[in-house]
């Protein structure tokens, strides 16, 4: 059996264990990965939810620059195992950020967020001409 041969089935395989997602942005105690994310619009707001279970509201950083939110957190762990003789550290590193850019109608300083559950929730309330207007009767003169 040739290595070579792109129609392998060991090729695949082997292609598929060298470039595994968790291999880019770090090693085995360095995770990079993009959470989760829904988007719903309503009719007088946009609903924005990110699944990041297992962090406290302590570890987000949450920003909004010129109609960008950006959402990041980063949690660093370090723990040591003392033995007769011998001592073991490891050191761990789990991060994110995403951005959005967000539509001309959000009203940027109205935006709210709340984390429970592990669900990272956000009210993007739209501005107040862009809500959807009433309909109204107009008379003939």
């Amino acid at each position: 059996m040739s290595l070579t041969k792109r129609n392998d089935v060991l090729f695949p395989a082997l292609m598929n264990e060298i470039f595994r997602p968790d291999w880019f942005g770090g090693t085995e105690n360095s995770r990079s990965s993009v959470p989760a994310v829904n988007i719903k619009e309503n009719e007088k707001d946009f609903e924005l939810e990110l699944f990041v279970p297992g962090r406290a509201k302590d570890d987000f950083k949450i920003e909004i620059d010129d109609s960008v939110l950006t959402i990041s957190a980063q949690i660093k762990e370090e723990t040591e195992d003392v033995k007769e003789n011998f001592t073991r550290k490891e050191f761990s590193i789990s991060s994110f950020k995403r951005a959005f850019t967000l539509p001309e109608t959000v009203a940027t300083d109205k935006i709210e967020a709340t984390y429970e559950g592990g669900i990272l929730k956000f009210n993007l309330p739209k501005k107040e001409e862009a809500l959807p207007k009433p309909k109204r009767m107009i008379e003939l003169k």
